[in-house]
């Protein structure tokens, strides 16, 4: 699509908003960055982009020229720009139900997201996951089977990438996998991959979307422009993504591991197999370096996709092989005099926290605690099921997770005034032969910044041992 000369809004200042800015500017339109926002300085917003554009393979002639092009717009909206623009372009962290996205509708302005620019402006095979959890480390480990096959080879999207960041660097023999969030999937219109997949559907974000339906339908939309062409990978053991199946355009391959399939990758005792046009023991999960049955299923995930796309089984194989996981989610650490340390920082919340605890294959001391979300953490802590042996605490919600374990009859718990503190008792108590794992079912904020700095921290002490 030629967008030389085009008046187009790209609604959001963030990452993404940027990126497809950059993106836009290069296509010679005329762009308007908007943000509610309006306490955001418009000249270093102006600057961002002219740096990342001068770090692009945008000449400086092109690049200072943006300033005649690029028109940044901040608090309310005006409504007079509706007149003006051609195309809206969303970032994936803007609510699609505002009242001015309503009215952009009814001028007949199509409303797309960043994920729809690249796609039309992209070249090259897309092959896009989602689901509720898993989504970073399938397409993580994907990415890195593709990476060992294509010369070409990009991964974009919710794993913290811009997809309309790489466009100019793809041709049509690149292969880009995208991982794709609720909010993305919302704002895609002739967006097609080659291959789709769905993980898992359990509720999220629901203050988004408001409604489970409306959740899980921009969920499914990743697949509705495919075709008998294309393949949709789909979780068996998810009784909604089982019925989406059977309605879905493209040709659909099943994973599962909780029983054998007759066309679909599956889990055989302790084997991966991919059974299709013939039946094939891809590894067994010993041979892995990530843990946990939830692991394997976004392994199995991965082989599907990769197998749907063509890639020889012995790069699939080596690459499984290989694959050392997403950094803060049971993130293996080090062995230190017996120990295993597992970094799950990523466990925010006391449902990732249960498939932490779950991938554990030893006597476990675990850190718990840290910002109060109003979750309730009953579910986790009945999840110990024998594999806890000491629980340290910390943070505002150490009482309260405290409270809920001695209720549920769990009493082995320490408090610890700091996470240097906590970590240290950790170390006192786990035995040779046992783990110790961060994965605090709460949020970091009060003590660190997010839950990147968390982690790095715990990384730090286990390496000080």
């Amino acid at each position: 699509m030629d967008m030389k000369g085009k008046k187009v809004l790209v609604f959001g200042s963030g990452i993404s908003g940027e990126a497809a800015a950059c993106l836009l500017l290069r296509e010679n339109a005329q762009v308007i960055l908007y943000d509610g926002n309006e306490n955001l300085n418009a000249d270093e917003i102006v600057r961002k982009i002219k740096a990342a554009r001068s770090g692009s393979k945008a000449s400086a002639a092109e690049a200072g020229s943006d300033k005649d092009q690029l028109r940044v717009v901040l608090g309310d909206f005006p409504e007079e720009l509706l007149g003006e623009i051609s195309l809206s372009v969303m970032s994936p962290g803007v609510p699609t139900d505002l009242p001015v996205v309503d009215k952009m509708r009814e001028a007949g302005i199509p409303v797309w997201g960043e994920i729809e620019l690249a796609y039309v402006l992209g070249k090259g095979d897309v092959l896009a996951i989602t689901g509720t959890n898993g989504k970073t480390t399938t397409t993580a480990l994907l990415g890195q089977i593709m990476a060992n096959w294509k010369e070409s080879s990009f991964v974009v999207g919710n794993i913290g990438n811009p997809y309309t960041s790489i466009v100019p660097e793809t041709t049509e023999d690149s292969v880009i996998v995208a991982e794709m969030s609720s909010f993305q999937l919302e704002t895609v219109h002739t967006f097609r991959p080659k291959v789709s997949a769905i993980l898992n559907i359990t509720p999220d974000h629901l203050n988004r979307h408001h409604t489970m339906e409306a959740y899980i339908e921009a969920k499914e939309r990743i697949a509705e422009n495919q075709t008998k062409e294309d393949v949709c990978v789909l979780n068996y053991e998810d009784t909604v993504l089982r019925e989406f199946g059977e309605k879905v355009s493209a040709d659909v391959l099943y994973f599962s591991s909780r029983r054998k399939l007759k066309r679909g990758v599956y889990l055989d005792g302790t084997v991966i197999v991919c059974a299709a046009d013939e039946t094939i023991p891809v590894c067994d999960v010993s041979e892995l370096q990530i843990l946990g049955t939830h692991n394997y299923e976004n392994a199995m995930a991965a082989v599907a996709m990769a197998y749907a796309y063509g890639t020889p089984m012995d790069i699939i194989r080596r690459t499984l092989k290989e694959f050392a996981g997403v950094e803060h989610r049971i993130e293996f650490v080090a062995e230190k005099d017996g120990v295993a340390y597992y970094n799950d920082s990523k466990g925010t919340n006391p449902d990732a926290a249960i498939r932490g605890i779950r991938a554990m294959n030893r006597p476990t001391v675990l850190i718990g605690g840290g910002y109060d979300k109003e979750s309730s953490y009953d579910e986790w802590i009945r999840a110990f099921d024998g594999k806890v042996k000491k629980l340290v605490l910390i943070g505002a919600t150490r009482e309260k997770i405290a409270e809920t374990a001695e209720r549920l009859g769990f009493t082995d718990i320490v408090m610890a005034d700091t996470f240097e503190e906590a970590f240290g008792k950790c170390v006192e108590y786990a035995q040779p032969g046992d783990a110790v794992l961060l994965s605090p079912a709460c949020a970091s904020w009060g003590m660190f910044k997010n839950y990147e700095e968390r982690g790095d921290k715990f990384k730090e002490l286990v390496k000080q041992l």
